[in-house]
């Protein structure tokens, strides 16, 4: 796939985000019925709707390239093999977010090649607020419906701003593996807003010591990485995808190295 094929497959990706966030909205602000999976976390109709938008929708536009999605996976298994080529999908990242209505849940959708994340949208439909991406130099932002060429920043001489998650903080480890840095400002935020974040230039540094899966980064991945930034694991090494039960090590996200 070149790059005006990918371009144009993002516009149709980034359509398809907003529609899964219509669905969730017509469940946002009122009551919704919870059930827990077998891995204790929470999922509500919201989540399931959006899903059900996405993947008729991908199997439509790229007939040939299976999806890896959250929901379908919790219900019928991960899939055995590991194409070269495949989505991977989170109808609603921040599902607690979206039960506390904090507004910072996300759409993640990403195309996975060779391993790495090529094509992410992140939506949240709350915010009216879209990031793209696909490939260096793409990343935008879209608020209100008007997009606006993005990049991630230098780390700032006076500091970092550092995100950390909401809902899934293990603080006393991401404080102490934090000593090793010059850090400004701690800011906590849901979902894969904080990829959003960096790639935007507003924040420089997101430490995530705990358990994640592919589909939970690969999205907010992809636009980091158009937006100049990267993802790496604890070693240093580019975060990758398609691992063995689709599970993330602990990692890093960063804004421009130089």
């Amino acid at each position: 796939m070149n790059a005006s094929e990918r371009a144009a497959l993002l516009a149709e990706i980034t359509a398809l985000a907003l529609s899964a966030g219509t669905a969730i909205m017509g469940h946002y602000g009122g009551e919704v019925a919870i059930d827990i999976k077998a891995d204790r976390s929470p999922v509500t109709a919201a989540d399931r709707d959006a899903e059900a938008v996405i993947l008729p929708g991908l199997a439509a536009l790229t007939p040939a390239i299976p999806a890896v999605a959250e929901e379908d996976s919790a219900a019928r298994g991960l899939p055995a093999g590991r194409p070269a080529r495949f989505w991977l999908v989170d109808p609603l990242d921040g599902t607690r977010e979206f039960l506390k209505q904090n507004g910072e849940f996300t759409v993640n959708i990403a195309l996975i090649e060779n391993g790495a994340p090529t094509l992410g949208v992140v939506h949240l439909p709350a915010k009216a607020l879209t990031y793209a991406g696909c490939g260096p130099g793409t990343a935008t932002v879209a608020e209100g419906g008007t997009a606006r060429a993005i990049r991630a920043r230098k780390a700032p001489p006076d500091g970092l701003t550092v995100l950390v998650s909401r809902s899934h903080l293990d603080k006393e480890s991401t404080e102490n593996f934090l000593k090793s840095y010059a850090v400004r400002e701690t800011v906590v935020a849901g979902s894969s807003l904080k990829f959003g974040r960096i790639a935007e230039g507003v924040a420089d540094l997101y430490v995530r010591l705990g358990r994640t899966m592919e589909w939970d980064t690969a999205a907010g991945h992809a636009v980091l990485v158009a937006a100049g930034g990267r993802v790496e694991t604890l070693d240093g090494r580019a975060l990758g995808y398609g691992k063995a039960g689709f599970e993330n090590p602990h990692f890093l996200a960063r804004g421009l190295s130089s």
